[in-house]
């Protein structure tokens, strides 16, 4: 299966995320459609990567309030970035319904990947937005806190979106912008390419 790209356009401050194109999550397994969609739209600029979900939802259901929380339980989209590319490490972010944050980076070894919750994302600012058919989430996510050196026009990084929504009565739906072909998101082989574009 081809990985997607998403050419990552630059950020114009008097432009809003919304006129930017969408891609859309599928379910991660079969890489059908999802009974509830989300739409993810990326842009940068010389400190930050700025990502938005839109997350159609009939029942936003989350609880959990503090930082580092685990709300992968719960109503959740994540964020997985591997500046790199070389699969050996990457970063997770996750926010929920009510803006509450995860962050952790996960490296390789020899039986798989060890998570720390111990890493922070400094200066991120996240913010959440409800309405009657869903709920959207942002992320301004600096790259002085995920490498030393930012990107570059031209620059790929390794990523993935996702999204964890629980429908009442009905089982958990599991979304990805690259389908991994299993009902587990951590599987950095099948990240996307995010170009960064001029």
């Amino acid at each position: 299966m081809e990985l997607p790209t998403l050419p990552c356009s630059r950020w114009a401050a008097a432009r809003s995320l919304e006129e930017l194109p969408a891609v859309y999550l599928r379910d991660t397994v079969s890489g059908a459609a999802p009974l509830q969609g989300t739409s993810v739209r990326a842009a940068w600029d010389a400190e930050e990567l700025r990502v938005r979900f839109h997350a159609e939802d009939t029942h936003s259901g989350a609880t959990m309030t503090e930082r580092d929380a685990p709300l992968y339980e719960e109503e959740v989209v994540e964020v997985f970035l591997d500046p790199v590319g070389d699969l050996e490490s990457y970063f997770e972010i996750e926010v929920n319904p009510l803006n509450a944050v995860l962050d952790l980076v996960l490296r390789r070894n020899r039986s798989g990947y060890v998570k720390n919750f111990a890493w922070r994302c400094e200066g991120l600012r996240t913010a959440v937005a409800k309405s009657a058919a869903g709920w959207s989430a942002d992320f301004a996510i600096p790259f002085r806190s995920l490498t030393a050196t930012p990107p570059n026009a031209g620059d790929c990084w390794r990523v993935n979106f996702c999204r964890i929504d629980r429908p009442p009565g009905v089982p958990r739906e599991l979304s990805a912008w690259s389908p991994t072909g299993r009902a587990n998101f951590h599987t950095p082989e099948r990240f996307g390419i995010l170009q960064f574009t001029a």
